[in-house]
């Protein structure tokens, strides 16, 4: 891949993968301050300025080496937002709104990248394409964003989201694994790659993400018009 393309694959992914951590976080921050919790927000977190939010290897040296090596995937994220879950207002009820509130913010982000679709024949061809090319992309990241961080497994939101509805001998269990949940990722996403021949029947992650990141995907892009 020469400089120039490098480049261009930057200039299509870096806005939109910016967009979906920042909002994903600041939605978490608002969500806690307006629910009873300001630790966020004293901090300055609940801010739309990225320089806020970045995670200097999550949301700076993974997401370029990737686009550096021509996968084809892009994946970041940003400094999680602290939130005291004990200062919410009622904090069963309120920890499953502020988990959702991240990803929720990405649907919404997807939203808006596809009706945007529907301007870009107002657009110069030259400035139109690589406006396509970055709505593009803001919907595939923002789908992958809300769709991963649903997954049931602390400290993901979905898991928190997951301790707030459950019994609470289950939810005391399930809140337990929260300390090994980034390893237990980790195994999932690398053990098809260690199953050769097996790897489709090792393959969790994509049994459990694959389906609504499809639907999704298909739903998002009708609405854009794109098929």
């Amino acid at each position: 891949m020469d400089f120039s393309s490098i480049l261009q694959g930057i200039s299509i992914w870096a806005l939109p993968v910016l967009l979906a951590i920042t909002f994903h976080e600041v939605a978490h921050g608002y969500a806690a301050w307006k629910l009873g919790d300001d630790t966020a927000y004293r901090l300055g977190r609940v801010n739309l300025n990225p320089l806020r939010h970045i995670d200097p290897f999550g949301t700076v040296i993974l997401p370029a080496m990737l686009v550096i090596s021509g996968t084809g995937f892009v994946f970041g994220w940003a400094k999680p937002v602290p939130v005291r879950f004990d200062r919410l207002s009622k904090p069963r009820r309120d920890m499953i709104l502020v988990a959702a509130a991240g990803p929720a913010a990405n649907i919404a982000l997807a939203t808006v990248a596809a009706l945007l679709f529907h301007v870009l024949p107002l657009l110069p061809d030259a400035s139109a394409l690589w406006f396509k090319e970055n709505l593009k992309n803001a919907i595939y990241i923002n789908v992958i964003l809300a769709v991963f961080n649903m997954l049931p497994l602390p400290p993901l939101d979905g898991g928190r989201v997951a301790v707030g509805l459950l019994p609470y001998p289950l939810a005391v269990r399930l809140a337990a694994v929260e300390r090994y949940g980034f390893f237990i990722l980790i195994g999932l996403f690398l053990l098809p790659r260690f199953a050769g021949e097996y790897a489709a029947y090792v393959d969790v992650i994509g049994w459990v993400m694959r389906p609504p990141i499809e639907a999704l995907g298909i739903f998002f892009y009708s609405l854009a018009g794109y098929w």
